[in-house]
């Protein structure tokens, strides 16, 4: 992580682009609602099943590795995959 700020979109951006086959079309969104921060994650509709993962294993990876930046920043995140 490198900086104080928007690092947790930063980094939910990057690890992502590693993820996927189209990483030209993964886009993060940062929503501030009801005292945390939601993070709309948006990408190619064949790269949607590698970001979700088999039973959810890899966006609940996702969703822990924004936890611990939360911790970091003294912040809440929320990961939310659009379709």
């Amino acid at each position: 992580m490198c900086e104080q700020g928007g690092d947790a979109k930063v980094l939910l951006e990057h690890v992502t682009k590693a993820l996927v086959d189209a990483p030209d079309q993964v886009s993060v969104n940062e929503l501030e609602e009801d005292g945390e921060t939601v993070l709309e994650l948006t990408v190619a509709e064949a790269d949607l099943g590698k970001v979700i993962g088999k039973s959810g294993r890899t966006a609940r990876a996702l969703r822990t590795l924004l936890g611990a930046a939360g911790l970091k920043a003294n912040k809440r995140y929320a990961l939310e995959i659009l379709e």
